[in-house]
């Protein structure tokens, strides 16, 4: 019997070329797909966003890896940039501001020289610190156009990696809601005095790819 066996393995093997007879390799992980929208359940309405992550593959991905492990869920939009002299005009800032707990490492900065994505009206751009590759998780939509945020000689600008889709009425409705009067620097004057919660940041096309990283601030819920 073992002759038998032996020799019906040493068949295998000669008709496969000496390959061996390993299991075959799981199938690769199917690819990001070019665009994927997200809708932002907040208490002020429903925004979706189309994630351009052909363009923008870094900071889409990044941004999706924030939705997937719900670390936007229970964050808000915090500031309203109103520009001086056209009030109606201006971008939204929201994220997870400054709680380090839900962030994740920070991504690198995808210029607009390089994407050709630009601040159109309705853009998702990266917001970040003075270093251009400090980006994390919070974020600005334009109400109007932004050109001077776009990359230019001596600035590096700011990341745009979407758009609004849907709901635009709901992020001029936030652009328009009362901001406290002091504050320090770029943001004197534009702070919500009543910050609007993003209540669920979903993605609505692909699978879901979840860091799998600790989820720390769910401890300090309801404290």
């Amino acid at each position: 019997m073992r002759f038998a066996m032996s020799a019906i393995l040493a068949l295998a093997l000669a008709s496969s070329g000496g390959a061996s007879l390993a299991a075959p390799p799981k199938a690769a992980a199917a690819a990001e797909l070019p665009v994927v929208r997200v809708r932002l359940t907040t208490s002020a309405g429903i925004i979706t966003l189309a994630i351009d992550v052909r363009h923008a593959p870094k900071t889409g991905a990044n941004f999706l890896a924030y939705v997937d492990d719900g670390r936007l869920d229970g964050t808000r939009f915090y500031r309203a940039a109103r520009r001086k002299g056209a009030s109606k005009l201006g971008f939204v800032q929201g994220g997870i501001d400054t709680d380090a707990r839900r962030g994740l490492e920070p991504v690198p900065l995808e210029p607009t020289s390089k994407t050709g994505l630009h601040h159109v009206d309705g853009a998702i751009s990266m917001a970040r610190y003075d270093n251009p590759n400090s980006g994390t998780a919070n974020f600005s939509l334009m109400v109007g156009a932004s050109p001077n945020m776009d990359a230019r000689p001596g600035s590096p600008g700011y990341a745009v990696f979407g758009r609004v889709v849907g709901g635009m009425d709901v992020v001029k409705k936030i652009l328009a809601m009362p901001t406290y009067p002091g504050g320090e620097g770029a943001m004197k004057g534009q702070m919500l005095m009543k910050p609007v919660t993003i209540i669920r940041a979903q993605r609505l096309d692909g699978r879901p790819r979840p860091t799998g990283r600790p989820q720390v601030w769910k401890l300090f819920e309801g404290r």
